[in-house]
């Protein structure tokens, strides 16, 4: 069935990087986690095989190629047991980078973009506040105009490679009284003078850096504005769909090794002088969860073909978000369950990714949002 959206070329592509990331990352993703900090090397190495850049054109060192090659890579790095590592090239690739691509000048493409597409420095976006998440239009991190530069006070929290990070893509209020028409996107240097982070301490996800950002008058050049001033809530409303839809490949592609990580372990495990596989109330919770992950990936896909021919899908990203998210947190419990007492050692690394599955429904616009989202659609009639 699948040979419908992938051909021999992504197919290759999945084995080479599964090849790389089962010598380049498998190896050290336990001592990463342990850390709670991914070493900047492996950016690098990945931008050098051209990973980082699968969407962007070859000008900018891309590699200009279709959508499902950036589904391959989202699936493939959340199969790696760890949440923590998965999502930081994903928000480097996905959900930052592509604002100064779709909208950023020359100069910003030049100084910033490449760099991150080529693994020498890192990008994270800064839309959540202290008292303002999912409500993008409330924020209050303000950037006003002072001569050639904007002066930037407020704070960020959540945000993911902001302290080992570079650059900040970084959502503020140029014009506070405007309401949505005020919200700009600034580049912010991660080192600029007035600019602190503070690493968080997360439940899941430990592998990745987190952090909450303070801005204490911050002088940004104005050659940092992204596109136009005043855009910045419409060019977020475009880039959150591809951010949600990547966030359904990885609830895809962790949720596959999960299940495949539990039935090798219910192949061994044994118990009343039988392998627990062959106990039926633990075989058909397995096939129920099979089951779903098969319709699950399958509308994922259906979603990426509508995008890849240049679709405005709210509806469905944020349906695909969230039956991948919460599906991803079903699965997690379940297979914990089937390892018993082990289940519940950090020695196995379904504890991990139980935790690390916890933060799908929430981060990237949370099931409460998505529901909210596709309520307008289908009950209200709205159109986006």
């Amino acid at each position: 069935m699948f040979d419908y959206y992938f051909n021999e070329d992504h197919k290759l592509f999945r084995r080479s990087l599964r090849d790389f990331l089962d010598k380049e990352v498998m190896p050290n993703i336990d001592q990463w986690e342990e850390d709670q900090q991914i070493p900047k090397s492996i950016w690098k190495k990945m931008g050098d095989m051209g990973y980082l850049g699968l969407g962007f054109p070859e000008e900018l060192g891309g590699t200009n190629l279709d959508f499902f090659y950036s589904v391959i890579f989202a699936e493939e790095v959340s199969k790696c047991h760890s949440g923590g590592f998965a999502i930081s090239p994903l928000v480097n690739s996905y959900m930052s980078a592509p604002y100064i691509y779709k909208h950023g000048s020359d100069f910003l493409k030049e100084k910033y973009l490449k760099k991150a597409i080529a693994g020498d420095q890192i990008c994270s976006i800064a839309i959540s506040e202290p008292g303002a998440g999912s409500d993008v239009a409330n924020i209050q991190t303000k950037a006003i105009k002072d001569g050639d530069f904007y002066v930037v006070t407020g704070a960020k929290t959540f945000i993911t490679n902001a302290y080992y990070g570079d650059f900040i893509v970084t959502v503020v209020k140029t014009d506070p009284e405007a309401g949505i028409g005020g919200v700009s996107l600034l580049v912010i240097d991660r080192n600029a003078e007035g600019v602190s982070a503070r690493k968080l301490n997360k439940l899941g996800w430990h592998a990745s850096d987190t952090a909450e950002l303070n801005f204490d008058q911050v002088r940004v050049p104005s050659e940092n504005l992204i596109g136009e001033e005043g855009m910045g809530f419409y060019y977020l409303m475009g880039g959150l769909q591809v951010e949600r839809l990547i966030g359904a490949f990885m609830g895809v592609g962790a949720c596959e090794a999960a299940l495949v990580y539990t039935l090798k372990y219910m192949s061994e495990r044994q118990a009343f002088n039988r392998p627990i596989n062959k106990f039926q109330v633990l075989r058909h919770r397995m096939a129920q969860l099979a089951t779903e992950v098969e319709i699950n990936k399958a509308f994922a896909y259906h979603c990426a073909r509508l995008h890849e021919q240049g679709e405005y899908i709210v509806k469905e990203c944020s349906m695909a978000k969230l039956n991948s998210s919460e599906l991803s947190d079903k699965l997690m419990y379940q297979c914990l369950q089937s390892f018993g007492g082990y289940g519940f050692m950090e020695d196995y690394k379904i504890a991990r990714m139980f935790r690390d599955s916890r933060v799908g429904t929430i981060g990237g616009g949370t099931s409460e949002i998505m529901r909210e989202i596709i309520a307008k659609i289908v009950i209200d009639g709205q159109e986006y």
